[in-house]
């Protein structure tokens, strides 16, 4: 399987959460930065998802409807009111070549790594991911870095 050919990702979502079930798909997105494990699942990350989902790569079902992008954008604004934001500053990254995870610590989206990184080295940036036109008091930025 590769990111080149027609092959289709399909993913399943229980409890607002995609999932992917298949052993061979789980490794294929593990190996490119893609998911995580959570109790022996194997879970994409809402952004993860909508990237995969535009990109035409995945395919997303909820029982038996298949679920489109807009759909899977709403569901996922009820859990982060940010996420179109976070998903375009993801898209971005993806396009760039870097291998992107979500942040941890430091109030930070997303860690940051060259292609190749994960894994071997620290990330190579920490992401902070604002609206375009919303004020952020320097202080609030400063508390997130410190």
């Amino acid at each position: 399987m590769s990111f080149e050919t027609d092959s289709q990702i399909e993913g399943v979502l229980i409890k607002n959460k995609p999932l992917i079930l298949n052993p061979d798909t789980q490794r294929f997105l593990e190996q490119r930065g893609f998911g995580e494990w959570e109790k022996n699942k194997f879970i994409l990350k809402p952004f993860e998802s909508l990237y995969l989902l535009h990109t035409g790569k995945l395919t997303i079902f909820k029982g038996k409807k298949k679920i489109d992008f807009d759909s899977l954008l709403q569901i996922c604004k009820q859990q982060d009111e940010h996420i179109l934001t976070k998903f375009l500053v993801y898209r971005d990254l993806r396009a760039r070549g870097y291998v992107v995870k979500d942040g941890f610590g430091f109030g930070s989206d997303f860690r940051v790594y060259d292609k190749g990184d994960l894994g071997e080295k620290g990330a190579k940036f920490l992401v902070f991911s604002l609206n375009e036109g919303k004020q952020e008091k320097i202080g609030k930025l400063q508390k997130k870095i410190q």
